[in-house]
Parts: structure tokens; sequence; C-alpha cells
């Protein structure tokens, strides 16, 4: 029955919201050839329509608004965001590992042991969201430096870990792949998030950036850390500090100095990110670039 004092209401809407008009579709269902053929389905509950490539711009935008609208509604303000390798075993696990690698060809023994040695930044990558999280810094009624990783293993769940023991939330964007790929159990659950594009994903780590913080790692922290630089050097996107742990690690795998060298950058572009070996040290940088209290 109509309520009649709703229907007199000067501000109550007159079009039915997409939820309730499915929902007249499931109580008074009429089984015909008509309404059985997909081709009668609502479009926004067609899933075979939905995945259309031709819906890919849908899609896109669908990854963009569901993220954004959710982020906005939990009161994240910013983010620290923390990049880094899915393989580096945490220190608990170091001597396990090495145990298991005694027996392995010399090759994958050194690989194994390669990883050992880098467990210390599983331990600063803790304790980096660990100190960020404790600040519970809130700013126009938002909060301030939520921990956002990918939502994966190791570094990924060292960020999201030192958040949930510190007490705070923390956000994970995980991505669909073809091998199994599943959220770290400290993500907080209404603040997991998924992906199909990766592209969206990189773009959710930083709209809402305020620090990112780059541990060792593969092809993909590569190429998220690259693309940050890329959008910092060219003036697509404010600076902030990035934070580069292990320095080692990074200048053994990447020649910076020749890339200024050559030519193909400049030598001031090498200012972008700070050398970090402790939590404490990015954490200081972070507060002295943002002028907050420590």
């Amino acid at each position: 029955m109509t309520d009649k004092k709703s229907e007199r209401d000067l501000s109550d809407r007159k079009f039915y919201p997409a939820d309730k008009e499915a929902e007249f579709e499931k109580i008074h269902p009429h089984q015909t050839p008509q309404t059985a053929h997909p081709a009668y389905k609502l479009a926004y509950q067609d899933t075979d329509f939905l995945l259309r490539d031709e819906l890919r711009p849908v899609r896109f935008q669908l990854e963009l608004l569901k993220p954004e609208m959710l982020l906005d509604e939990a009161g994240v303000g910013s983010t620290l965001v923390v990049y880094g390798s899915a393989r580096i075993p945490p220190p608990e696990a170091a001597q396990t590992a090495l145990d298991g690698a005694k027996d392995l060809p010399e090759d994958e023994r050194r690989v194994i042991e390669n990883l050992v040695k880098k467990s210390k930044y599983y331990a600063e990558a803790y304790n980096l969201a660990k100190l960020a999280s404790e600040k519970s810094i809130i700013e126009d009624g938002k909060r301030q430096f939520v921990v956002c990783s990918g939502g994966g293993p190791s570094i990924m769940e060292a960020a999201n870990k030192g958040a949930s023991d510190s007490g705070a939330e923390s956000i994970g964007l995980n991505i669909i792949l073809p091998h199994e790929q599943a959220p770290n159990q400290y993500v907080t659950p209404y603040l997991s998030l998924n992906f199909h594009y990766f592209a969206l994903r990189k773009m959710h780590f930083l709209l809402r950036a305020r620090a990112v913080a780059v541990f060792p790692g593969g092809f993909g922290t590569f190429d998220e850390f690259f693309e940050l630089l890329t959008l910092i050097q060219t003036g697509k996107m404010k600076p902030m500090p990035i934070l580069l742990f292990g320095k080692e690690f990074w200048t053994r795998v990447i020649d910076f100095e020749a890339l200024a060298d050559e030519g193909t950058i400049s030598r001031k572009d090498l200012e972008l990110f700070h050398w970090c070996e402790s939590a404490e040290e990015a954490w200081e940088h972070i507060t002295t670039f943002y002028e907050l209290d420590r």
C-alpha cells in the first residue's frame, strides 16, 4: 500500500531506487519465453552483458568509483602507501627457509639466502605502519596516513599487520591473478578491495597517497615506483615523501647515477626519493616534510 503522506512530501524522490525496481521483478515473476530470455534482464543485473568487451569503459568506471566511494564513506582522508615484494619472508620464518634450502642446488640456495637477508625489511615495514597508525592523525574530520598496501603477503602483510597490532584499520588493494591470490588476514575486511585492472588499482594507490614507502621488490614494485617517480618528475602530481628502503639492494639492481650521467634524467631527479633504512628515519622525513608534531 502506498504511503499517501510520502506521496505529498516535496523532498521525497518520485522515482524508485534501482534496488527497489530489482525487487519488483522478484515479487511479480512472469515466466514467459520473453521474460526467460537473457535480453529481458535489467542491464545492471546482467553479468554476461557487463562482462562483454564493449562494456570495458563501464567496468573501468566502476573500478574507479566503488573504491573511491567506500574509502570516502570510511573517512579515509589520506594514506601511507607501502610497496614491496611478495616473496621476502618474515624474520621468524628466516631460519626455517635457510634450513629448507640446505640441500638445494647452489643457485637456488643463493636466491633463498638473498631473500632471507632482506627479512629485516619485513620488520621495518611493520614498524613504519605501526608507528604511523599509533599517531592517529585526524584532519578535517578524516583519518590521515591510513596504511594502504597491495593486500598480499610479505612486505604487504607486514604493513597491514603493523596497523592491525596498533589497533588501527588498514587498506588492502588486491588484484585478481591467474594463480591464487587472497588478501592477507590483517587487512580490515571492509577496506579489502579487489581489482581486475592494474591501471585502476595503481590509480587508487596514489589518489589519497601523502607518502609512499618503497621496499625491495620485483617487477610490480618497480612498476609502481617508477610510475610514481614519472608522475612527480613530469609535474602531473605534487611532490610527496617517497621513502626508498634498502640502498644496497636498489643501487645493485638500478644504477641511478648512470641514468643521470647519461643525461636521460636530470641529476635533480635523484632528489625525488629519500633513502631510508629504518621506520623511525622514514617517519621523521614524513613529519618534517609536512611539518607535523612528532
